[in-house]
């Protein structure tokens, strides 16, 4: 396959035949898989939401977790839903790009900024497109406005916690494990507060990660390809003597 893939290049010029066939055997597969099967993911869930196909199994689990209300576990979601505000999400991301930009990772810096700022943008647009109401299922005990689909809090929460785990990672390789884990249980808790706070439809937090996903390894796909171009330019400048 690989060999095919070499002759099919052969006909481009050199200089773009290489950067494309590096590029293509250097992004992981994984991650592009991820990515595919999310835009996937969201296409579907999108299209039950506007045949309103998903009402009946969104209002049968909200009911359900109104069920499971406490007095002292409405304080707890409430506290997990505050690390998915984006006043909050703003400070984290400044604070940890300043410390990028400090040890000399601008590039990684600019590309938080970048996924942030997009994740923000982008879900503003989706909600204005579908233009969907919040369940009204019960008395809230937090204020929310606009639009319900998707989550804000999930696919923002996902984009900027994603991308630090990632940046953490590249920077602190030797406890990977603890960095996912962790993101991992983090943005599974916001969008599940979100429900048990009934301030979205399960439909509307899925469709978060899942927009989420796909804008955060558009980032981080651009990021690598930036940081391969860099290391290409740098080969190829010869040394002054």
């Amino acid at each position: 396959m690989k060999d095919i893939i070499k002759h099919i290049f052969s006909a481009l010029p050199q200089w773009m035949s290489s950067r494309l066939f590096g590029l293509i055997f250097t992004i992981r597969a994984a991650g592009l898989l991820l990515a595919a099967l999310a835009l996937w993911g969201f296409a579907q869930i999108a299209d039950e939401v506007l045949d309103k196909e998903s009402q009946f199994i969104d209002t049968a689990i909200l009911l359900a977790l109104q069920r499971l209300h406490t007095p002292l576990l409405d304080r707890v979601m409430t506290g997990i839903t505050f690390f998915g505000e984006p006043e909050l999400l703003v400070i984290i991301c400044l604070g940890f790009a300043a410390w990028l930009v400090v040890r000399g990772n601008r590039s990684q810096a600019t590309t938080l900024g970048i996924a942030s700022l997009g994740a923000v943008g982008l879900n503003y647009l989706l909600k204005d497109l579908f233009a969907r109401d919040r369940p009204a299922l019960w008395d809230r005990i937090v204020d929310v406005r606009y639009y319900s689909f998707p989550s804000g809090h999930a696919m923002i929460s996902m984009v900027v916690y994603g991308a630090i785990a990632y940046l953490l990672i590249k920077n602190f390789g030797k406890w990977s494990n603890l960095i996912i884990i962790t993101t991992v249980a983090l943005i599974f808790s916001i969008g599940l507060s979100r429900l048990y706070l009934g301030v979205h439809w399960p439909t509307d937090v899925l469709a978060g990660y899942a927009a989420g996903i796909v804008w955060l390894m558009t980032c981080i796909f651009s990021l690598e390809f930036w940081q391969y171009r860099q290391v290409s330019n740098s080969k190829t400048v010869a040394p002054s003597e």
